[in-house]
């Protein structure tokens, strides 16, 4: 039976339970601003530099929603020594559209090997038990679907190189009218790639999906009619693509590119020369 998943309005930090501000994530200005975000069907982002608390609060929203931390969903689920979630999603209230979705996942470029290799066990688990059915009643089992014609597009992930099965995920795995955050996608992706993505995130779009990202790309941040959420030291902000800091700096350093570079090495010369 599919578990059926909220669209998200936005998040409530329950103050009384933080334990001290001054403690990460609480210290961090955007976590204290989380009120701001005002989330809706279609396509938003969370833009900013690294640190500021895009993904520790997309990552909390996940929770929230059901999905596996690490990424996947409701019914994808495994856990790995080596990850560990912030603490963030204990001290959130989740706030609610009108209506309930089907489907939907949590896509973290940082757990991609590790749901590949969970898909693959459970592929291989399947197998096995399909072929000890056979070996016991001579009935062959019919009717099961393996998940990586779900996940890989009929390929195991782990026999694609890392932008292949990244890509084939998102085409294959988000099947539209769904709830998807989507951490930082373009981390395994080409320039080429993310255009792709961005035709992935115009299908969902167009099927009433909800897509929340958090991202620097610049290609991404292009989408027309995303809302763009601004994370920096001061907190949260709504602004503009032109505005965010993934726009300004790379036109300026392509607009600019000798005078980039002259600035940029020149300093770094320096920096040896005091050693």
């Amino acid at each position: 039976m599919k578990t059926s998943i909220p669209f998200v309005r936005g998040v409530r930090l329950r103050r009384d339970s933080v334990p001290r501000s001054a403690v990460y994530p609480f210290s961090l200005a955007a976590v204290q601003q989380v009120e701001r975000l005002r989330l809706e069907r279609g396509i938003t982002f969370f833009a900013g530099e690294n640190g500021t608390g895009k993904s520790t609060v997309l990552e909390a929203i996940a929770i929230l929603l059901g999905f596996n931390p690490e990424g996947g969903s409701t019914d994808l689920r495994f856990e790995t020594v080596a990850r560990s979630s912030s603490s963030l999603h204990e001290h959130l209230e989740l706030l609610t559209l009108d209506g309930s979705a089907d489907d939907g996942f949590f896509v973290r470029t940082e757990g991609l090997f590790n749901l590949a290799t969970e898909v693959d066990r459970q592929d291989e688990e399947m197998e096995e038990i399909a072929r000890e059915a056979k070996r016991w009643s001579g009935v062959t089992m019919t009717g099961y679907r393996p998940l990586s014609n779900r996940y890989g597009g009929g390929r195991s992930l782990h026999q694609q190189s890392h932008g292949e099965a990244m890509l084939a995920l998102l085409s294959n795995r988000l099947g539209g009218g769904g709830v998807y955050l989507l951490d930082e996608p373009e981390t395994a992706l080409s320039p080429l790639r993310q255009m792709a993505l961005l035709s992935v995130m115009h299908r969902l779009a167009r099927s009433g999906s909800q897509v929340i990202i958090a991202t620097h790309s610049p290609i991404l941040l292009a989408y027309p009619g995303a809302r763009i959420y601004r994370f920096d030291e001061d907190g949260i902000d709504e602004t503009e693509y032109e505005e965010t800091d993934a726009y300004r700096v790379t036109r300026d350093f392509l607009d600019h590119r000798e005078r980039s570079l002259r600035t940029l090495l020149a300093a770094d010369e320096v920096g040896e020369d005091d050693r």
